[in-house]
């Protein structure tokens, strides 16, 4: 949601929606911030130590914390007529469901599934239906929401249908185990922590100083998790170090 137009998009509201929307502001932006940070001290230490573990715990509660948030204020939004949130009550959804398939990756027992994996089966090809409609309706004339270019919702199309993939994959294989069990948790946490990062560096520079617009370094800040994620998938692709299911289970 853009900060910037807060105010206007709940303007003429009754008293009680907008304290509720500020507070919820307020959290979205408090929760975006402490992820941003403890998702990077995550990212920064060695993955199954205490200081990782910790940095984790916060990063999740943050982050759905955050996903919910924005997901609720910009579906109260759309019932008002603003149907241009509907995107960002897609991205909130998205950002929810990877930290949560993220979590229960390491926390699950490996070579088993349960009732998360089949509920974020079915609401990845959700999400993979929807943004296949948006992109009809996009062949058909319409414009992306918030003026987004047309790259964001194919990419996003393509991240859903790989997300529904992978999930049946694991459900048929009754779980994953080993370093695919540890990459499988890193890339979903990181594509999660770049929804935030991106939305903030990247999509709120309106609401920064105007010297700052357009700067490389908000650019590369909201693609650091992205960078993150490749050069971790990297070392747990070469090394041995997650391959045994003992190293694994550490995180």
């Amino acid at each position: 949601m853009q900060l910037a137009q807060f105010p206007h998009l709940f303007a003429g509201s009754p008293p009680w929606l907008l304290t509720l929307a500020a507070i919820g502001v307020t959290v979205h932006i408090g929760a975006g911030g402490i992820g941003i940070v403890s998702g990077t001290g995550a990212l920064a230490t060695r993955k199954g130590w205490p200081a990782h573990r910790a940095f984790g715990k916060v990063f999740i509660i943050a982050m759905l914390a955050n996903a919910a948030m924005a997901s609720t204020l910009a579906a109260i939004l759309v019932a008002r007529g603003v149907s241009e949130q509907m995107s960002n009550v897609f991205g909130g959804l998205f950002a929810f469901y990877l930290i949560v398939t993220a979590w229960i990756t390491v926390r699950r027992p490996e070579g088993s599934v349960g009732r998360l994996e089949l509920v974020g089966f079915a609401l990845a090809l959700g999400m993979t239906a929807l943004t296949a409609l948006g992109l009809l309706k996009i062949a058909a004339g319409a414009r992306p929401d918030n003026g987004v270019p047309v790259a964001a919702p194919i990419s996003v199309f393509l991240i859903a249908l790989l997300c529904a993939g992978l999930d049946l994959k694991v459900i048929l294989r009754r779980g994953v185990a080993g370093a695919a069990r540890i990459a499988r948790h890193l890339w979903r946490m990181c594509v999660g922590m770049f929804i935030a990062t991106g939305s903030f560096f990247i999509g709120q520079q309106q609401d920064m100083p105007r010297f700052m617009h357009g700067s490389p370094a908000l650019i590369a800040l909201g693609f650091a998790p992205i960078l993150a994620m490749l050069f971790w998938l990297s070392f747990v692709a070469l090394t041995k170090t997650f391959r045994t299911s003992s190293m694994a289970a550490q995180t």
